[in-house]
């Protein structure tokens, strides 16, 4: 009877031993998978958290992701960095290529992001891309075509208003596989217009054109779109010469009142001027608002300037 409760308490002893053993190796595991996460996706809320407190039990890291997530601090968005609150979103994302008849998507799930710049560059070959908002399934509240003859001259930069989440931002480029474009998205960190809208905008019926025609001095255009709430179609055209188009954007947006559309076009030479056309019909009036962005002050009226760059 001893022998066997001895026995007994060596099979114990033996079992214990072994789950301290499996649990220091699990924790040990468990630590080096964590840290490889950091790693990879350094959000800066984690980083402080590790620094003040260090790694708990496993799961807890987790779950602190997870509570931070649901009071909207931490947003999974790539090329984001969070710092903790939700007004120190900045987008770090890198310039992306994208091949001729490519899609790519960028999705943003934190109802942080409010308004998302697009900039698209060619290195000097035509630029040719169609842009659209997906907002749930099969809705899609925007659409833009953009066409440039010159992608580095005259790169595409306008700002999408994304007022609900969540968001993606699809850009298909239809040119050639020979033609390639460079896209980059930036956050809320946006280029802003620098006129008054309010005293710069006019009313423009649905069939209807505009034209504005800039010196040679004006270097950039901002072109900024509304409506009441209806819908919103417009093209955008920059000439230089007589029917010699240069820039094309065709424009469509459900609620041009929640989503206006904002544009900076660059104009380099002579001769440049913008058309504005409401393609929609005579019940869809819209505003615009055309005004110079930036204005080359050492520009000499005597300098020459040479045209259709």
């Amino acid at each position: 009877m001893r022998a066997l409760l001895l026995a007994l308490a060596c099979l114990v002893h033996h079992a214990n031993t072994h789950a301290d053993k499996r649990s220091n190796e699990d924790h040990t595991e468990y630590l080096s998978l964590a840290e490889l996460l950091l790693s990879i996706n350094p959000l800066q809320s984690l980083k402080h958290y590790n620094a003040r407190q260090g790694f708990r039990a496993p799961g807890s890291i987790m779950q602190y992701v997870g509570e931070r997530q649901r009071m909207g601090d931490i947003g999974y968005d790539s090329g984001y960095e969070m710092a903790g609150r939700r007004d120190e979103m900045v987008s770090t994302a890198p310039p992306m290529l994208v091949q001729g008849g490519t899609l790519k998507t960028w999705s943003y799930a934190s109802s942080a992001v409010e308004r998302v710049q697009v900039s698209l560059s060619t290195e000097g070959r035509p630029l040719d891309a169609d842009i659209e908002l997906w907002q749930g399934p099969d809705n899609t509240p925007m659409k833009i075509r953009v066409y440039s003859e010159d992608g580095d001259h005259r790169p595409f930069n306008a700002v999408i208003e994304t007022p609900s989440a969540p968001n993606t931002i699809a850009i298909r480029n239809i040119g050639q596989i020979e033609f390639p474009l460079a896209a980059r998205m930036s956050a809320n960190d946006v280029e802003e217009p620098v006129s008054n809208f309010a005293a710069t905008a006019m009313t423009v019926q649905g069939g209807a054109l505009r034209t504005y025609p800039f010196s040679p001095d004006v270097q950039r255009v901002e072109v900024m779109l509304k409506t009441d709430g209806r819908p919103l179609n417009a093209r955008i055209e920059l000439l230089q010469g007589p029917n010699n188009n240069k820039q094309v954007i065709e424009l469509y947006a459900d609620d041009g009142l929640a989503r206006p559309f904002f544009a900076i076009i660059d104009t380099a030479g002579a001769g440049n001027v913008v058309r504005i056309v409401n393609t929609a019909p005579i019940e869809f009036p819209m505003t615009a608002s055309v005004q110079p962005h930036f204005i080359d002050q050492g520009m000499s009226q005597f300098d020459p300037v040479i045209g259709g760059a």
